[in-house]
């Protein structure tokens, strides 16, 4: 390419680059600065990220552990977690519905079973399942450092698609008063639908599914708006830590099997 045909596209790179910098900010530090970390140290992201909160946060309170690593994925590396803001919408559903028992798909880190666990009333548990074993041990570790036994909080390892049809028998749930989806966006319309199969919804069931607009849950927004058993709503925010990216939390009431 010759330098005159170089210097007429880079007007449109500079107003490309300035109309999609926060994405831009986004790929470097969730792709390419953790791919580098990787390579360095060894250790998964939510590892990392759980040596700093071992370090710095206090045993035994929620609050303070959420505190760190906000503080971590702020300033230090990304984590794709909940966040501060949609924490407060989860936050006040359990305030308001104060479900007997919570379902998690997709503990991750953590960080959002934590905020489920300390907003629920006494009595009440979540049963949260991770697909993938390293990061269900760091998530386990934070669990248990801030002060939550098993009574509490279950953790489950396994794919959603394989532990929802067992759940009834195997873990003794018979309803999810609130469910949060929180691992792929592609396989939130799967395990609604195999949440509704299995009859674990009971009619008045809060589901909350973050991502639905970035990365973006298409297929489960237009099913659950068109499929006549859910009242929905679109919570708007941005992106934990990018707020100029767009995203959402999206709630649906449960009304039944229609």
């Amino acid at each position: 390419m010759s330098p005159a045909i170089a210097l007429a596209f880079l007007p449109l790179v500079v107003t490309l680059l300035a109309r999609y910098r926060h994405y831009f900010r986004l790929l470097v530090r969730a792709v390419l600065l953790r791919g580098i970390r990787d390579c360095l140290t060894g250790l998964r992201p939510e590892e990392r990220a759980f040596s700093y909160v071992l370090t710095n946060a206090l045993p035994g309170d929620p609050g303070h552990i959420l505190a760190t690593f906000d503080h971590w994925s702020s300033r230090c590396e990304y984590l794709a977690h909940l966040g501060p803001l949609k924490g407060q919408i989860l936050t006040r559903l359990i305030t308001q519905h104060a479900p007997e028992l919570v379902l998690e798909l997709g503990t991750r880190c953590g960080y959002a079973t934590l905020l489920i666990a300390q907003a629920l009333p006494p009595g009440s548990r979540v049963l949260t399942i991770e697909m993938d074993p390293r990061t269900a041990t760091v998530a386990e570790k934070v669990i248990r450092l801030a002060g939550f036994d098993e009574c509490k909080v279950e953790l489950i390892v396994g794919r959603s698609e394989e532990v929802i049809p067992h759940l009834k028998t195997q873990y003794r749930l018979h309803g999810a008063g609130l469910v949060l989806l929180g691992h792929r966006p592609r396989c939130y319309l799967r395990d609604l639908q195999l949440l509704e199969a299995q009859a674990l919804l009971p009619i008045g069931a809060t589901v909350l599914a973050d991502h639905v607009l970035f990365p973006g849950a298409p297929r489960f927004l237009q099913y659950a708006k068109a499929c006549g058993r859910y009242r929905c709503r679109l919570h708007h925010t941005g992106l934990q830590y990018f707020p100029s990216i767009r995203d959402g939390l999206a709630q649906l009431t449960y009304l039944g099997p229609g």
